[in-house]
């Protein structure tokens, strides 16, 4: 969001609490001349954030939005360390490659190879760390003054598009169409050439939920490498489902397995149960991600190889990844996925028992549940209505058009996720009921009406 001067408003915000037997009045844009008290100033901002809503009830979000106590308290206690100092803090340094290793084993690294990975603050910072490398790695093998482009679905996150923005790459974007709700591997083959640095695929595209058919991708891929000039590398961008298929589908090959996946990034704070923000990035072998991105930095008491984007942050979400990781377990991801998985499976029933709605995902990759209208309802009302009447109840639901090609689609999206139970899911059934009611008792409006789409969350 941008932020900017908003004249309506008063110049100050007050408090009730009493400051020298005074009512403060605090500058809302402007630092106050004055000091407040410790308690003064954490009421104040408590109440700017009080109409919020309910995080838990968010379903447009795949961010985390609860952790055991144990592993908050390890966070607080954890914020003041700066996981750069590896030097200052090597048992932070230690934990953070703890979970290198881990995630290299739940991704199937062959035996034996020489992989490398790191924290970084989320899958936007990854993605751009696996992008710059196939970049650099083409440059080098190329050695053409071309532009380069990357090869994606068009379900890509808006990070892929910042990418290519800031790095000056073609987005070569796929278009989804009714029978690919994902990458089509063959379209995508065709779009490669010589200026293609690789080829992303999604697990777990951000408006459905599904997965790409990366095992399909990376035949077509193995094909086209026999005769290329510019062999292609595949990265897969699993920010969603890198946490979530290992533990609910492990027969699913999508990983590194796969000869020409060669890079993988994941986001923790999603389904690997972290708060935000926490991202990992992971190359099969050391050869894949070029040495120009490994900095040395000798400024912070020892010599420090860091090779994330970000410099500066906080250990605590690194501290909370490993705690999950050693909390949990395999058999723990496993039963808490599962049982989200069972949810969005109940919800994804009972929203299509309706009558109103076609599932355009059925909570078997993710645990999302999209659905938009079916064709042959005719109702005064549209999916936006129905996200505001959601909201009155508390509930975040996003609206909004599939991409390029099937963009006269609209639909609503529920991400679940851990903190999802059971008696909640009834109480959205009931809302959506009971919002779908009072839509059909209000007259004046068409289905067709438009109205701006409302943003949502990744």
């Amino acid at each position: 969001m941008l932020h900017t001067n908003r004249e309506r408003k008063t110049p100050f915000v007050d408090t009730f609490l009493e400051v020298e037997n005074a009512i403060a009045q605090i500058p809302r844009y402007q630092m106050s001349p004055e000091s407040l008290s410790p308690r003064q100033a954490y009421h104040l901002v408590r109440d700017e954030l009080i109409d919020e809503g309910n995080a838990r009830q968010n379903l447009a979000t795949f961010c985390q939005t609860f952790m055991e106590e144990e592993a908050v308290r390890l966070i607080s206690e954890t914020l003041k360390k700066n996981s750069i100092d590896k030097s200052e803090y090597p048992r932070t340094a230690e934990l953070e490659n703890r979970c290198v290793q881990i995630l290299a084993d739940l991704w199937n690294v062959p035996a034996g190879a020489e992989f490398i990975g790191t924290s970084t603050v989320g899958s936007s910072e990854a993605c751009m760390l696996s992008a710059l490398a196939m970049k650099f790695r083409w440059r080098k093998r190329m050695k053409t003054s071309q532009k380069p482009n990357l090869v994606i679905s068009s379900g890509f996150q808006v990070c892929w598009e910042k990418f290519c923005r800031y790095w000056d790459v073609e987005l070569r974007a796929i278009p989804m169409d009714a029978s690919h709700f994902c990458l089509d591997a063959e379209k995508a083959i065709l779009a490669c050439d010589e200026g293609t640095i690789g080829v992303v695929g999604i697990l777990g595209i951000t408006y459905t939920g599904m997965y790409d058919d990366i095992r399909a991708l990376d035949k077509v891929v193995e094909t086209y490498n026999q005769h290329a000039t510019n062999p292609i590398s595949i990265h897969i961008d699993a920010a969603s489902g890198g946490l979530y298929a290992p533990f609910v589908q492990p027969e699913l090959v999508w990983d590194f397995r796969l000869k020409n996946v060669v890079s993988i990034n994941t986001s923790g704070h999603k389904y690997g149960l972290v708060y935000p923000g926490i991202g990992w990035v992971l190359w099969k072998e050391k050869e894949f991600l070029p040495e120009e991105l490994i900095f040395q930095v000798s400024y912070l008491g020892g010599t420090v190889p860091t090779m994330a984007i970000n410099f500066s942050r906080s250990a605590g979400q690194i501290i909370g990844q490993y705690y999950n990781f050693v909390r949990f377990g395999r058999s723990g991801y496993e039963r808490i996925h599962r049982n989200t998985q069972r949810i969005a499976q109940y919800l994804a029933s009972e929203v299509e028992k309706m009558g109103y709605f076609q599932l355009y995902h059925h909570a078997d990759h993710l645990p999302l549940v999209c659905y938009g209208f079916r064709e042959d309802v005719d109702v005064s009302w549209n999916l936006y209505d129905l996200s505001d009447h959601l909201r009155m109840r508390g509930w975040q639901v996003p609206t909004y058009p599939l991409p390029e090609n099937l963009q006269e689609i609209l639909i609503h999206r529920y991400v679940c996720r851990a903190d999802l139970t059971l008696p909640m899911a009834e109480h959205l059934l009931d809302d959506l009921q009971a919002s779908i009611r009072e839509l059909n008792d209000r007259p004046n409006l068409t289905r067709n009406e438009y109205r701006v789409p409302q943003g949502f969350t990744h």
